[in-house]
């Protein structure tokens, strides 16, 4: 496990950035998507519209509000925008965390060994 993902986890007052990859000379390049792996151990729930909020199961599911993002990501079939989730849209909650991440950031290493930092 990296270090920086072990700080973050242990100390939950830092979120993991999702954009450090994607600095170059202090400018934030576009970053893409890319699949989050499923695990036997990820949950699913019922988007509920007026009622769920992605910070909320975030909270719920890795005792941090700042990963709605990652929830997102997991479901390419909703919109990268929350309030455009439909209602009774199931979610997939990548779990636990810490695979989550692993499985986003050796995603993003395919990515820039396929297509470089600039696309």
């Amino acid at each position: 496990m990296g270090c920086l993902i072990r700080m973050v986890l242990l100390n939950k007052k830092m979120s993991y950035s999702r954009y450090k990859s994607f600095i170059s000379s202090g400018t934030y390049k576009k970053v893409p998507f890319v699949e989050i792996p499923t695990s036997n151990s990820d949950f699913y729930v019922y988007y509920e519209v007026g009622k769920t909020r992605l910070d909320l199961l975030s909270y719920q599911y890795y005792g941090d509000p700042n990963y709605g993002w990652l929830i997102l990501q997991a479901n390419p079939e909703v919109s990268s925008l929350e309030f455009k989730i439909e209602n009774n849209q199931k979610l997939r909650i990548p779990y636990p965390l810490e695979n989550a991440i692993q499985g986003f950031e050796s995603n993003i290493k395919k990515y820039n060994n396929l297509y470089g930092l600039n696309n």
